[in-house]
């Protein structure tokens, strides 16, 4: 894992004993290479359509059927573990596509109705048991480490709902969002 940019660091001013704090912004990590469509269309549910295509591609193929499923789009309150999730869309998309593609944080300005829409994220308790949640658990316990905030504490079978937002940082909604609520992080 890369060093997390200066910029991007916030969970010092997010992260308690008690989890990572939330307010009316999140956070979405991708790819460099899907911005400028986002910038156009907004944040769509199940929205990388090349990798959807490339996934249909591959198991066509092989002589599989492939079944789309509807992502919601998912988020995060801190720029930080946005940016994880960013890096991770640049490495599942080098192996299928040429090019240099960067890791991008997206803020996400909802509105309160929209906002209230957000809901955290209990089924991403089967991703946490496969080798890339493993790396997303350590990533987040060393940020816990960092930031002098304790140790991780989660039992991710009996954590309560609200444990995968404050705790664990993650978050979705199952509704696209509009490009006029979302922006790039820089510098």
């Amino acid at each position: 894992m890369s060093q997390i940019p200066s910029y991007l660091q916030d969970a010092k001013s997010l992260l308690t004993k008690d989890g990572f704090a939330t307010s009316t912004v999140w956070y979405h990590g991708t790819s460099s290479a899907l911005v400028s469509s986002i910038k156009s269309y907004g944040l769509k549910c199940s929205g990388d359509t090349a990798m959807k295509l490339a996934a249909k591609s591959t198991m066509a193929t092989i002589g599989n059927n492939y079944t789309e499923s509807t992502e919601p789009v998912f988020l995060t309150q801190s720029k930080e573990l946005a940016y994880y999730w960013a890096q991770q869309t640049v490495r599942e998309r080098s192996v299928r596509f040429d090019g240099e593609e960067r890791a991008v944080v997206l803020a996400v300005y909802l509105p309160e109705e929209q906002n209230a829409k957000v809901s955290p994220d209990v089924g991403a308790a089967s991703l946490l048991m496969i080798k890339e949640g493993e790396s997303y658990m350590a990533y987040v316990a060393k940020i816990y480490q960092e930031c002098n905030a304790g140790v991780l504490d989660i039992d991710l079978m009996k954590a309560n709902r609200l444990e995968y937002l404050t705790k664990l940082g993650m978050a979705y909604i199952k509704q696209d969002i509009d490009a006029k609520f979302v922006s790039v992080v820089s510098a």
